[in-house]
């Protein structure tokens, strides 16, 4: 196994029971470089003020780590392949369903990148492939049962 990569999650119950289910969600994240970030449940999970709506919560999170480790490899990809990405935006979507359990679940994650070159840029069929092996190789991709879907944009010079 490789070197671990590491995240702190804390908590601490402020003036409340706990017990009546009445207590703060927010907490803080702080990975291994350093950052740390403010967390909570999401609002649409546990109602206001239960939940902090300005803090990063864990379905968000991991719709951004599957988008920032698609976006990684599709850089790197691109960058062996010749081309000179000058951008890159991606406005990721999480979906909710139920699984078979009939569990809630993140179904599906819908990477919308849209990336911009310097110069010509490769074809509409070059792109997909560069997306295609970009989510082949992403190591979070290929770590979850989500359906994770690229919808990519047109190549676009700059």
């Amino acid at each position: 196994m490789s070197t671990p990569h590491t995240a702190t999650v804390a908590w601490q119950r402020a003036d409340s029971a706990f017990t009546d289910r009445r207590y703060s969600r927010a907490h803080r994240w702080t990975f291994d470089g350093g950052l740390s970030v403010p967390a909570s449940s999401s609002p649409h999970v546990v109602r206001l003020p239960f939940s902090d709506p300005a803090a990063v919560d864990p379905e968000e999170a991991y719709v951004a780590a599957l988008a920032s480790c698609h976006m990684l490899w599709f850089l790197d990809l691109a960058a062996q392949a010749g081309h000179v990405v000058d951008s890159y935006d991606d406005h990721a979507k999480g979906f909710m369903g139920k699984n078979a359990s009939g569990k809630d679940w993140v179904a599906r994650v819908e990477l919308a990148p849209r990336v911009r070159f310097c110069g010509q840029g490769p074809d509409d069929a070059a792109l997909a492939a560069l997306h295609h092996r970009a989510h082949e190789e992403c190591y979070l991709a290929n770590s979850v049962n989500t359906e994770v879907v690229v919808v990519a944009a047109a190549a676009h010079p700059r």
